[in-house]
C-alpha cells in the first residue's frame, strides 16, 4: 500500500466526483466524499467482480488549489479467482460465532469462570475477497460477544476461519453523564455508584440543560443523535421535557443526547461541517458488561451498564464518539495496530478536551473519573491519563496502552497551541490518514496540517511534540 502525490488539476460539478475520477483504476466504488478545511476527499472501496476486497481502498485528496494526493491501498487479486462459494452463509456464520465465543471466554479469565459468558451472535454473512499472495473468496461475518464486535473472515471454499478479530473500539469501565461527571463537577473523589442508587450528592451534581436540535418526535432524536434502542424503553415526552434522576434508566439517554449534541456543535464551530455530521445511532444501557464500544459495521455506539453505567460519564461518551468521528472521516480506519492505538489515544484526548469548558481545571488529564471509581482504588480515579510519560519505546501491541503515547502527543500540542488551534488541526489531519496508518504517518499528516493552517512555527511545535514521544525522529 503506497501513497503517491501528483500535481494534477481538474474541476467538477457541485456535489459530484471530479471528472478526473474517470481516469482512476477500474474496480473502484465511490463510498464517501468528505469536505475538510483544505480540500475534498474521495474514498473508494476496491472491488473484484462486484465484491468488496477486504481492506482494499483508494483515496483521492483534492486540495482547494487543485493539487491531488492519492493514497492507493489496493491489493492484487488474480483475474481468474473463482467467486462462487462452496460453503453456505449459515455454515460460515456458525463457524465464526464458535471462534468468537471461544476467544471471548478465554479472554474472560479465571476470575470470571463462575459466570457463564453468553455465546456470540451475529448478523448476515457477506461475500468478500481477500487480495494479496493468498487471495481467496471469504464470507465476512460480524459477531457480537462480550469482547464487543468481531469480524471473522471464513474461507468460502473450505469453511475454515482465515481471520477473526475485534473491530469495535472498547473501553473497560464506564461512567456518568452529568457535566461532565459527578467526580469532576463536585470535585469529590469519594463518590461511589452504590448500585445506581439516587444520592443527595449526585442529585446536587445534576445540571439543568437545554436539549438543542431535537426533531420534535417526542423522543431523544435530532440532527446529531439518535437513541435507537435503550434498556427500559426509549424516553418519550410530548412536551420534549426529559428530566430524570440518575437511578432512572432514561437518565443516561438524556445525557448521551446532550453531550453528543454539544460536541458536534463544537466541531461545527471549528469550521467543520462534514465530520460525522449525522444523527449518530446509540444503544444505551443494553450491554450488561462494564464495557462500551463503537461498532463500525453498523455505525452504532453501545454503552454498558456494568459498574457505573457508562453513559453516566460524558468522557466515556466522548471517547466512543471519537471512534465514530475517525470511522466517518476515514472509512475502515484502524486496520493496523498503530492505527487502532491512534483511535484509542484520540478518543481519550477528545474526552479530555471536551471536558475543559466545564471542569474548572479539575484533574483535566484524568480520563473517565466517575466511571473509574468502579474499578480503581487510587485517587484520583482515572481509566487512563493524557499526560503520561510513554514513548514508542514502550509499545506493547495493546491499543489502549499504546494509545497513551498518541494522546500525550496530542495533549502537548493542545497545551502549546491552545484548544481551538489544536483541535482544528488534529481534525483536519485526520482527513489525510490512511486506514492502516502508522504513528509516524499520522504524525506527518498532523505536522503538514499545522503548516498549512498556521505556518512554520506551529508545524515545528507539533513536530517537537511528536519527537518527545519518539514518534518522529
Amino acid at each position: 500500500m503506497a501513497t503517491v502525490s501528483m500535481g494534477l488539476s481538474f474541476t467538477s460539478a457541485a456535489g459530484a466526483a471530479p471528472e478526473g475520477v474517470r481516469g482512476d483504476p477500474d474496480g473502484l466504488k465511490l463510498v464517501k466524499t468528505k469536505t475538510s478545511l483544505l480540500g475534498t476527499h474521495y474514498w473508494y472501496q476496491q472491488t473484484f467482480k462486484g465484491l468488496p476486497v477486504v481492506n482494499g481502498y483508494y483515496a483521492k485528496h483534492v486540495a482547494k488549489g487543485g493539487a491531488v494526493e492519492v493514497a492507493d491501498g489496493r491489493d492484487a487479486v488474480p483475474a481468474n479467482l473463482d467467486v462462487s462459494a462452496a460453503t453456505t452463509p449459515a455454515a460460515a456464520t456458525q463457524t465464526a460465532n464458535a471462534t468468537v465465543t471461544a476467544r471471548a471466554r478465554r479472554a474472560a479469565g479465571p476470575n470470571k469462570s463462575l459466570v457463564r459468558q453468553p455465546a456470540a451472535t451475529s448478523g448476515a454473512a457477506q461475500l468478500a475477497v481477500i487480495g494479496g499472495p493468498n487471495a481467496r473468496l471469504v464470507w465476512n461475518v460480524t459477531s457480537r460477544s462480550t469482547e464487543g464486535v468481531s469480524r471473522s473472515l471464513v474461507d468460502a471454499k473450505t469453511g475454515s476461519v482465515v481471520e477473526s478479530k475485534v473491530i469495535s473500539d472498547n473501553i473497560d469501565g464506564r461512567g456518568s453523564v452529568f457535566d461532565p461527571n459527578p467526580v469532576v463537577s463536585e470535585q469529590n473523589e469519594k463518590l461511589t455508584d452504590q448500585n445506581d442508587k439516587n444520592q443527595d450528592a449526585l442529585f446536587l451534581a445534576q445540571k439543568n440543560v437545554i436539549l438543542r436540535n431535537l426533531d420534535g418526535s417526542g423522543k431523544l432524536n435530532g440532527s446529531f443523535v439518535n437513541i435507537k434502542e435503550a434498556k427500559g424503553g426509549i424516553a418519550q415526552s410530548k412536551t420534549n421535557t426529559f428530566v430524570y434522576q440518575r437511578a432512572n434508566e432514561k437518565f443516561e439517554q438524556v445525557m448521551v443526547y446532550y453531550h453528543i449534541n454539544q460536541t458536534q456543535e463544537y466541531i461545527q464551530k471549528l469550521g467543520f461541517t462534514d465530520v460525522n455530521n449525522e444523527s449518530q445511532d446509540f444503544s444505551v444501557d443494553t450491554y450488561a458488561g462494564d464495557n462500551s464500544f463503537y461498532d463500525p459495521s453498523t455505525d452504532m455506539i453501545t454503552t454498558g451498564e456494568g459498574g457505573v453505567d457508562d453513559a453516566e460519564d460524558a468522557e466515556v461518551i466522548w471517547h466512543e464518539y471519537g471512534h465514530a468521528i475517525q470511522d466517518d472521516v476515514v472509512p475502515g480506519f484502524g486496520e493496523s495496530e498503530q492505527a487502532g492505538a491512534i483511535g484509542e489515544g484520540f478518543g481519550d484526548y477528545w474526552a479530555v478536551t471536551n471536558s475543559i469548558p466545564v471542569s474548572k481545571g479539575f484533574e483535566l488529564p484524568c480520563v473517565m473519573d466517575w466511571d473509574a471509581t468502579s474499578y480503581t482504588s487510587d485517587e484520583p480515579h482515572c481509566l487512563r491519563r493524557t499526560d503520561g510519560t510513554k514513548t514508542t519505546d514502550d509499545i506493547d501491541g495493546e491499543v489502549h496502552d499504546d494509545g497513551e503515547i498518541w494522546s500525550r502527543a496530542l495533549w502537548d500540542i493542545h497545551q502549546s497551541l491552545g484548544r481551538t488551534k489544536a483541535n482544528k488541526l488534529i481534525l483536519e489531519a485526520t482527513f489525510f490518514y490512511d486506514p492502516d496508518t502508522s504513528f509516524a504517518g499520522a504524525a506527518q499528516d498532523t505536522v503538514q496540517a499545522a503548516r498549512l493552517l498556521y505556518g512554520k512555527a506551529a508545524a515545528q511545535t507539533v513536530t517537537d511534540a511528536f519527537k518527545a514521544r519518539k514518534i518522529l525522529p
